[in-house]
């Protein structure tokens, strides 16, 4: 009988034993991903042979068996995300289906009030997302943090629909934007804790599709409580979309704090050890790969400040501020359904087919630019594709035309998800440089659905020929800033490979195009 407590097993010559790398003082080793695995007991393992049979303990285990397992436990928690950024953007844009049963009456809104209160939201965001960045990254809990900001986003969204005057709906809005401003960027930073660069395109587009998800069914859910409650406990239809939605971002939220996960350097009670071990090691290995940062003391605002002077953050945020003004129609989309002429109800079931379309074709796009490694060409392509759509909306009122043509405008946010990946791939040779980069890129471009709040004035529809200009417009110009950072990122590819076999170095660090 086997000694009770070990894991035992017979290994033969064919039996490939895997030496994950380890990172020491004295550069690299070979280590064994676990040692004699210790279940206490539970387990009694008799050999077929006798008591005198060689055995060995079994030390290495099989990465790809350990890999395989952890991703899939990780992606079913980063699924948990997706329903968390479906409330997330669900509570950002309910004011558009509610502007369809009285919201800007009954609160009085005259002239551009309606654009204002929009626009107030990304304020917040604006003013929160690079500082929410920094502290997350030094917390060892980020799913307590997300969780609790979104509980109080949630409780803010319910007293959205007790609001009597604009100005009241106007404060509540700038503090919604202020406590969610800390979710998107926070949720892609933890991603790039988790996940390789090759593996984050394809996770950066599951929870970008909460977006285009929020924007399908947000749309059904909100027209079932506008035709359903209308007048229930005496309150008015768009005062319960509010109730409802805010009520459901809560229950989650309190789900979201035993959910989420927290970093790879923090226990985790939903991983065994050896995958707990080979996570940390993964980010260790990526670390290892770049240079720039190896023995370099990372102060606590050390990131900020190197994102702060990387020139390459101002442009690419510049860059997703102008793709994100040419993304604005999606801030009134029901408008834009409602001008093919029918009711309330069914414009908003309208919504749902396009944003389907654009959700399936952002995981194609992102596994496909992952596969390839590939980033701008992703990115232009929906630009295009959009683009495409603005010409068709422009052209006629045709009915079958325009609704066509929605169908190519939501192609376009698949652009910005490529664009995210490529962030945290270029930006990667520090956790803290890249919390700051993705803070400060995506607060540039919440920036832009300030101003592009006013791009679709209800005296310009209901063709929004001017509002269709202006999105072609900054499409172009956002990808042409694209093409000229990838002419940079080229170069300093080619500089590298030319340094290498000048001082015969082994290849290093190369940036994804």
């Amino acid at each position: 009988m086997i000694e009770s407590g070990r894991l035992y097993a017979y290994i033969g010559t064919w039996l490939p034993r895997w030496k994950p790398l380890s990172l020491s003082s004295s550069g690299i080793s070979y280590r064994p991903l676990l040692a004699t695995v210790d279940y206490d007991s539970q387990y009694e393992i008799s050999g077929t042979s006798g008591d005198d049979s060689p055995t060995l303990a079994l030390d290495y285990i099989d990465r790809s068996i350990v890999e395989r397992n952890l991703l899939r436990k990780l992606d079913t928690r980063v699924a948990f995300l997706v329903l968390v950024y479906i409330m997330n953007y669900m509570d950002r844009t309910n004011a558009a289906a509610a502007r369809l049963r009285g919201y800007e009456e009954d609160l009085g809104m005259t002239g551009n009030q309606f654009n204002t209160l929009t626009s107030i939201l990304y304020v917040g965001y604006l003013l929160t997302q690079a500082p929410s960045n920094m502290v997350l990254h030094h917390m060892k809990r980020p799913s307590l943090y997300l969780s609790s900001c979104m509980a109080i986003w949630g409780v803010l969204t319910m007293l959205m629909g007790a609001v009597q005057t604009f100005h009241a709906a106007l404060i509540l809005r700038f503090f919604i934007g202020f406590v969610e401003a800390a979710f998107f960027p926070g949720a892609v930073f933890l991603l790039s804790r988790w996940y390789k660069p090759n593996e984050l395109g394809l996770r950066t587009a599951l929870l970008s599709c909460g977006a285009s998800i929020s924007n399908a069914f947000g749309a059904l859910f909100a027209s079932g409580i506008l035709g359903s409650l209308d007048g229930t406990l005496g309150f008015t239809a768009w005062r319960w979309l509010f109730f409802v939605e805010g009520t459901l971002t809560i229950v989650i939220a309190v789900s979201a704090g035993c959910i989420l996960p927290d970093f790879p350097s923090s226990p985790s009670v939903w991983l065994l050890p050896d995958e707990q071990n080979l996570a940390k090691q993964r980010m260790e290995e990526e670390v290892a790969s770049k240079n720039e940062h190896k023995n370099k003391p990372q102060e606590y605002y050390s990131g900020l400040a190197e994102a702060v002077m990387d020139w390459r953050v101002w442009w690419v945020g510049a860059a997703l501020n102008l793709m994100a003004c040419s993304m604005s129609f999606g801030l009134f989309f029901p408008t834009l359904s409602a001008t093919m002429g029918y009711n309330a109800t069914i414009s908003l079931l309208l919504c749902a087919p396009p944003w389907i379309l654009g959700t399936a074709t952002s995981f194609v796009v992102a596994r496909h630019s992952d596969i390839t490694g590939d980033r701008f060409w992703h990115a232009v392509g929906p630009l295009l594709v959009g683009i495409a759509g603005f010409v068709l909306a422009i052209s006629t009122m045709n009915t079958t035309i325009r609704y066509i043509s929605l169908f190519l405008m939501t192609q376009s946010p698949v652009a910005y998800v490529v664009c995210l990946t490529w962030v945290m791939n270029t930006f990667s040779q520090s956790p803290s440089k890249r919390a700051a980069a993705i803070a400060l890129i995506n607060s540039m471009a919440s920036a832009g659905a300030i101003g592009s709040s006013y791009f679709w004035p209800s005296s310009w529809g209901p063709s929004y020929v001017n509002s269709y200009m202006i999105c072609i417009l900054t499409s172009v110009v956002s990808i042409a800033m694209l093409w000229v950072f990838r002419r940079h990122l080229s170069r300093c590819n080619e500089a590298a490979e030319a340094e290498e076999k000048s001082l015969g170095l082994p290849r290093g660090l190369r940036y994804l195009l």
